[in-house]
């Protein structure tokens, strides 16, 4: 049985050892690619965190609410068309999330334990098996 994408008829053709170096590549480019996934999904928490921490402090100390939210979803999505994310609700998820790990050591601690963390889009950021 063969690999996804390995043609079986063109490896015979090839030199001794050249179908297991094969496999051997491919896996190291599907653990890179899953470690850069992870990495990025790192960053994005990390960035939904802070957002969701300037939104709490703010809350706070200026007494930011609904209104601003919507005001910042608007000139989110203006600013990123292209991405997704900037809804009001999201935002409100941004400061859920902060408001769950209040400091950024914690919420960096919990992100670095997650082996491949997904978005899920109804609650804050989740860890799906995959």
């Amino acid at each position: 049985m063969s690999e996804p994408g390995q043609r079986t008829d063109d490896v015979a053709a090839m030199p001794a050892g050249y179908a297991e170096w094969l496999v051997e590549v491919k896996a190291r480019v599907r653990a890179t690619q899953f470690r850069a996934v992870r990495a990025a999904n790192r960053e994005v928490i990390g960035l939904y965190w802070s957002i969701g921490r300037d939104l709490l402090d703010r809350r706070e100390q200026q007494g930011w609410g609904a209104k601003v939210i919507e005001r910042a979803s608007a000139d989110l999505r203006r600013e990123f068309p292209d991405q997704r994310g900037w809804s009001p609700r999201n935002l409100k998820y941004m400061r859920s999330l902060a408001q769950a790990w209040p400091t950024e050591a914690i919420g960096q601690q919990a992100v670095a334990q997650l082996p491949g963390p997904r978005l899920d889009r109804r609650s804050a950021p989740v860890h799906r098996e995959t």
